[in-house]
């Protein structure tokens, strides 16, 4: 279980992972040494899962997004198995999520170009005998894009 000082880390490490511990400490009210100690078991624990660079997809030449609703042919344990294991082998896939309702998965995709959607919708749902149905959506606008989870309205007063 994480604390509120847990809490106040993970939410300075979220907007900018690039602060060092004297920084995020000073922030919080830890030393340096205490809040290393911190981030190295919220680190062990797997509560912070990664540390990325956000890029901007247009500037590396993926300027369409694309949300595509998967449904597969029969949800059986092997056809979720290997349809999981393709999304995470694919890098043009940046997202993928195993929902519930009448869709199987929902995947968040970036391409150069609709050629290079084309080949990926054929690769991977066309020519896909798990897959009965998939519809794609192209982004017009990024409204707003994050990974960062709202933490500390959820954590309890120490």
């Amino acid at each position: 279980m994480i604390d509120r000082l847990d809490a106040k880390i993970l939410d300075l490490m979220q907007r900018n992972n690039r602060l060092t511990v004297e920084q995020i400490g000073a922030e919080v009210g830890l030393s340096p040494s205490a809040c290393q100690r911190r981030v190295a078991r919220l680190r062990a624990d797997k509560v912070i899962c990664g540390d990325v660079s956000v890029i901007d997809p247009a500037k590396v030449g993926k300027r369409l997004t694309m949300i595509i609703e998967v449904t597969l042919e029969r949800e059986n344990p092997e056809t979720v198995t290997r349809f999981k294991q393709a999304m995470r082998k694919n890098p043009q896939v940046m997202q993928c999520y195993y929902v519930t309702g009448d869709k199987d998965f929902i995947l968040i995709v970036t391409m150069r170009d609709m050629e290079e959607f084309e080949v990926f919708q054929n690769e991977f749902c066309t020519q896909n005998p798990g897959i009965s149905r998939f519809s794609t959506s192209v982004v017009v606008d990024t409204v707003k894009i994050g990974l960062a989870v709202a933490i500390n309205a959820d954590i309890k007063a120490d």
